[in-house]
């Protein structure tokens, strides 16, 4: 079948949404770290509508820094893909066009520093995960024993990592004379704006002490908080994609329709419109983040880990099991809530109301599995903030427990029904191989678990943090994950 592009936009049925402008007279403004599907259904899509508003500085060129697997799918496509927005009441499908370039960072790292230096590009945006920040996860500071960073500070023009690279695009700019672009993390990250200003000071000054200062006064890294649930492709997504379109797409994204996206307003060289179309454009991002994070980001966690060990393989069919869901609503409300810094006039309440009712949604098949990545990166910011400020109140650690413990099981790689549980990150083998040694005692699991220091620091000698996580896992391993989350509902 004939594959989508700008040749065959015009084949499109009129059902199917596409762009409304000449692709052509669009400039690259953007470069986007991590052209992965998350920033392709959310910020990418923002500005395809800023395109469409006859704004045409801002196109985006996608860089992948490990794999060419998206630069191999969307090239022949020029670019272009489909977002599939899914709830109970149907589907509706639109062809994005803001991504017109790509690029593999490995295969050609000056090109990527090229495009990055060229004056006309004002935004540099990232969203590469936690693990990309290449940051110790219990302390939050730059890594600098990190193979890619101890890389990047012996060979700074030919960088391996997202730190690196952006540096090496800024000291050339420096070197021609022009201004810096400003760098937007996207990622999953208290304060990430703030963050990656720290990380890319400290590595600055590995290359001179005069570049640093450069770095710190002259380079605005704004913190954002992003929201949209994000499943990971599959071969069903791509049939639907090429019945609706009656082309053939090679990576269509399907997701939900609600849509977040809250921004600090600190933009040197100017930015597109995105409050236009929705975003939220503030002068402090934290409020929002917090609720976010602690709210919809420990809760995915928990329930990746819970519903997994309980047999569930998608968001959908865990929190669709009332034992869970009440769990993970409580969670919310009973554990979390009392302990968050709400946004000025936020409603709390109606917030996780309506992340029970997006994460119950039948339409999104988003696999526990992907969420449980890089747990070892995600834990620190999701769960262990909330822990600390429950702990630091006199309060217990409640649900948190369950859900720490949870990870543990998990990370020995068994559901209760003795089917395989496969954890993607960057500690795996080792968490795995630690967990084994254990055994099935609770307390030799959990002094393990909370050993690994680099995942949770201090936390892990605290008696008042471990010794609920102790419970809650022998809790778990006798009743199974529904009898030991019923017993608290």
């Amino acid at each position: 079948m004939t594959r989508l592009s700008n040749a065959t936009l015009g084949a499109l049925p009129a059902a199917v949404k596409k762009p409304i402008y000449n692709r052509a007279d669009v400039k690259i403004g953007i470069v986007h770290l991590g052209i992965g599907a998350f920033h392709r259904a959310h910020q990418a899509v923002y500005t395809d509508d800023v395109l469409a508003s006859c704004d045409h500085r801002w196109g985006i060129l996608g860089a992948s820094l490990l794999s060419p697997e998206t630069r191999d799918a969307l090239s022949p496509q020029d670019g272009l893909y489909t977002i599939a927005v899914r709830s109970a009441a149907g589907t509706e499908h639109r062809v994005i066009g803001s991504v017109t370039a790509l690029l593999v960072a490995p295969e050609n790292p000056e090109a990527l520093i090229a495009a990055m230096a060229d004056p006309q590009v004002k935004i540099v945006s990232l969203t590469v995960t936690e693990k990309g920040y290449c940051i110790d996860p219990a302390t939050g500071c730059l890594d600098e024993q990190h193979p890619d960073i101890r890389h990047d500070g012996a060979n700074p023009d030919q960088p391996k990592s997202a730190p690196g690279y952006l540096l090496a695009a800024l000291y050339r700019r420096r070197a021609l004379g022009v201004r810096p672009f400003t760098v937007m993390s996207c990622d999953n990250l208290p304060s990430n704006g703030e963050k990656l200003h720290t990380i890319l000071v400290k590595l600055a000054g590995l290359r001179s002490d005069d570049f640093a200062r450069f770095v710190e006064t002259e380079v605005a890294c704004p913190s954002t908080m992003i929201d949209r649930i994000v499943p990971q492709t599959i071969d069903e997504d791509r049939a639907i994609a090429k019945a609706a379109l009656h082309l053939e797409d090679a990576w269509p994204i399907a997701t939900e329709p609600f849509t977040q996206w809250v921004i600090e307003d600190r933009f040197p060289e100017g930015r597109p419109a995105w409050e236009k179309f929705g975003a939220e454009l503030v002068a402090d991002v934290a409020p929002y983040e917090a609720m976010k994070l602690k709210l919809l980001n420990a809760s995915h966690t928990s329930l990746a880990f819970l519903g997994s060990l309980a047999g569930y393989r998608t968001v959908a069919n865990a929190m669709n099991d009332p034992v869970i869901g009440e769990f993970i609503t409580r969670f919310m409300t009973e554990d979390v809530t009392p302990v968050l810094s709400i946004p000025l006039g936020a409603d709390v309440k109606a917030y996780a109301t309506s992340l029970v009712e997006r994460f119950r949604n039948p339409a999104l098949k988003h696999r526990l599995e992907q969420i449980a990545s890089d747990s070892s990166q995600k834990i620190p910011q999701r769960l262990l903030g909330t822990a600390r400020d429950r702990l630091a109140k006199g309060l217990p650690l409640g649900r948190l427990a369950f859900s720490i413990a949870g990870f543990a099981l998990y990370a020995k790689g068994l559901d209760e029904h003795g089917q395989p549980l496969f954890l993607k990150d960057p500690m795996a083998e080792m968490l795995h191989t630690s967990l084994i040694a254990a055994g099935d005692d609770a307390k030799a699991i959990v002094r393990v678990l909370v050993s690994h220091a680099a995942i949770f620091g201090p936390l892990g000698q605290e008696p008042q943090f471990v010794d609920p996580i102790i419970l809650a896992l022998s809790t778990l391993q006798i009743h199974g994950v529904k009898g030991a989350l019923g017993s608290l509902n």
